[in-house]
């Protein structure tokens, strides 16, 4: 009866370790809305694609990142998710050195002038959840760049019934640093431990890309990250005093990161010619402006989507009423079917997307991008009002983890006029891969239809519980 007793305290233990990860509240300054401002704005893009059987690239928003970085005086404060060069060697796929290049463009402005402040955070992905450092963070740390490895542990469990497990009976030995097992993202790097996987399924991350200096800052949706070099995305470059508030949104991820030095960075702004409004939103704020937006789509608007994973239950539900209301929505997604020269099954845009086309009768149209082992990385959100068009667009795919207050997320909402220069930019990109104009960018629904039961209900699972990686 003594043990009996025992099992039923320990589990007690676990069950509130559940619920305390689940709905804790989010740390300060997390979940945020900015108010809306005044902001001179560039739309960027990258486009992988095929146009007369030659692999073309197009990629923009890296040169604009370095330019960033080199035109800085003051200040540089990165936060980025993904930042190495580790991918499976074996598939003799040649990807761009971007982890390389960031890191020498960093420590090259750093000698170039020792005053300017730096400070670069980011996912401990990186490290392996801490079994190793990276070379790159290590080779920056050694020119006295401080690298912040953000602390997850104070974000809610976005995978809770695992995550009390772990955090009642795994956590309080670490991670290890002598391992043996194989580095699931790259086969001949370091090996690690046992304890740093159990640590990964937890499932958590910080999923921000962006750069702030300054002179501007460039919110995205692009890693800099080798294997991610060929990928499809997009990004806001942005000036104005909303770069005040991307400035007080990276403070608060240090400050819950436990980082302790003075950090005196301002902002002194610049002389714009504003041609929009921009919305700092993060986290959950994410969903609760589009899902405001949707709603008050009328006959008449247009809604267009362009994204690498689409699952959140609210938006699916709200995009059906929205259709059902008469409103235009265009979608374009990735087929979910690579992921660093592994091959996925679909899950879950396929599943998704054969609800959408069912419960709208047909009248929600889907494209997927025509990816050729690289990814459509792309998350923009573009509403087409009467008078205006909101774009919403960034680091956040539409899914529970990104914009349910688990992962940490930056995106930008921006308010533009019809047939300004910019709006035309956007809109121009979006029916630019929908129609594929001058290349092929797009095949039709049924390219990649999936009518698999079993994957539907295996993405609704993982979705409610999140046990997944998207």
């Amino acid at each position: 009866m003594k043990g009996y007793k025992w099992k039923i305290i320990l589990w007690s233990v676990v069950l509130i370790t559940i619920m305390n990860g689940f709905l804790r509240s989010v740390p300060d300054g997390v979940s945020y809305r900015s108010e809306e401002k005044d902001g001179h704005i560039e739309f960027l893009y990258d486009l992988t694609y095929m146009k007369d059987n030659e692999y073309i690239k197009e990629q923009k928003i890296f040169s604009e990142q370095l330019k960033l970085i080199d035109e800085a005086k003051d200040f540089i404060l990165l936060d980025m998710f993904l930042f190495n060069d580790d991918y499976n060697r074996s598939t003799k796929v040649v990807y761009p050195k971007i982890s390389k290049r960031l890191t020498e463009a960093l420590i090259n402005k750093k000698r170039q002038n020792p005053n300017v402040k730096i400070l670069f955070i980011t996912d401990e992905i990186n490290n392996f959840y801490g079994v190793y450092e990276s070379e790159y963070i290590k080779e920056l740390k050694d020119n006295n760049i401080p690298v912040i490895i953000t602390n997850m542990e104070k974000m809610r469990d976005s995978n809770p019934m695992y995550s009390g497990v772990w955090r009642t009976f795994i956590k309080w030995f670490g991670v290890g640093s002598k391992g043996m097992l194989p580095n699931p993202f790259r086969p001949d790097s370091s090996k690690v431990t046992l304890r740093g996987y159990l640590k990964l399924i937890n499932f958590k991350a910080n999923h921000r890309k962006v750069i702030i200096s300054d002179k501007g800052a460039i919110v995205s949706s692009m890693n800099p990250h080798d294997a991610s070099g060929n990928h499809s995305n997009m990004a806001f470059k942005v000036t104005g005093p909303i770069i005040e508030d991307l400035i007080k949104s990276e403070l608060n991820v240090l400050k819950i990161s436990g980082f302790e030095e003075d950090v005196s960075i301002e902002y002194k702004g610049d002389n714009i010619v504003s041609n929009g409004t921009v919305t700092l939103i993060t986290e959950g704020k994410i969903k609760d402006s589009l899902i405001k937006e949707i709603k008050d789509a009328k006959r008449g608007y247009e809604i267009k989507i362009a994204m690498f994973y689409l699952s959140e239950r609210d938006v699916i539900e709200e995009l059906i009423n929205a259709s059902r209301r008469g409103v235009d929505v265009k979608i374009v997604l990735d087929s979910n079917k690579d992921a660093f020269g592994v091959k996925k099954n679909g899950i879950p845009n396929r599943q998704v997307a054969l609800e959408l086309k069912d419960k709208s009768d047909n009248n929600i149209e889907i494209k997927w991008y025509d990816t050729h082992g690289e990814q459509f990385h792309t998350k923009l959100i573009i509403v087409k009002k009467e008078e205006e068009t909101i774009v919403i667009g960034g680091s956040a795919n539409l899914t529970r983890r990104n914009i349910g207050d688990y992962n940490l997320e930056t995106d930008l909402m921006v308010r533009l006029k019809r047939d300004d220069r910019i709006e035309k930019s956007v809109l121009n990109y979006f029916n630019r891969i929908w129609s594929n104009e001058d290349g092929l960018y797009t095949v039709d629904y049924a390219e990649y239809e999936d009518e698999s039961i079993l994957r539907t209900m295996i993405y609704r699972l993982q979705e409610w519980s999140g046990f997944s990686t998207f």
